[in-house]
């Protein structure tokens, strides 16, 4: 019977489960210098102009060098991510795995714009902005100094990231995170229930639709 941190990890469902251990790694592999972020970061040109395609996935597991930046973004991913697919998407992982995959495609086409190399930041406020709308009335207690209600905490985790780093252009993955969620969220929960009241290719993937 597993005991434990196995124990702790063996309870996280299984989308969040992979990218947490996917992004550990790839956080350790740098840090012992098994590989750098020079072969990690995406770029259109490097990706699709010298076929390193690669750079489309691993941008979104690299989360920087082990810090404070790294253990908060890390912790509040788990943490909504988890809630998110236990909740909305408990028995439906392939409808969370397409939430997910949508909203990368989102961010490498729009983070060239803003010179982005890595995604991970981004790519895990989608999650927490999602969660944040489905549970308007929730009360969030952040580090026990004081509470707001859910739709409010996208908004306080990029100024707490902002403080944090002491840059703006840090929390800027986070902010282009936040964009892409609502973008997520509106077209599932908003457009294909008041607009279309049915399934769409936004709610389920093709093969389910």
């Amino acid at each position: 019977m597993p005991v434990g941190i196995e124990a702790w990890v063996s309870q996280i469902p299984p989308i969040t489960r992979g990218w947490l251990a996917l992004s550990v790694l790839t956080s350790l592999a740098v840090q012992c210098q098994l590989v750098t972020a020079l072969h990690l970061y995406y770029s259109p040109r490097s990706t699709f102009g010298n076929a390193q395609l690669w750079r489309a996935v691993t941008t979104f597991f690299y989360f920087g060098p082990i810090s404070l930046d790294f253990i908060f973004h890390i912790f509040f991913f788990m943490r909504y991510s988890r809630m998110l697919e236990e909740s909305s998407f408990a028995n439906r992982k392939a409808d969370y795995f397409w939430l997910l995959f949508l909203s990368s495609i989102m961010l490498l086409v729009i983070a060239p714009l803003f010179n982005l190399p890595f995604l991970s930041s981004a790519l895990a406020f989608v999650p927490t902005y999602v969660w944040s709308r489905r549970h308007p009335s929730t009360p969030i207690s952040l580090f026990g100094l004081f509470t707001i209600t859910a739709p409010y905490l996208p908004v306080a985790l990029v100024a707490f990231s902002w403080i944090i780093n002491g840059t703006w252009k840090v929390a800027a993955g986070d902010l282009l995170g936040c964009a892409v969620g609502h973008i997520s969220w509106f077209m599932r929960d908003v457009w294909t229930r008041e607009m279309v009241g049915g399934k769409t290719f936004f709610s389920e993937p093709p093969m389910r639709v």
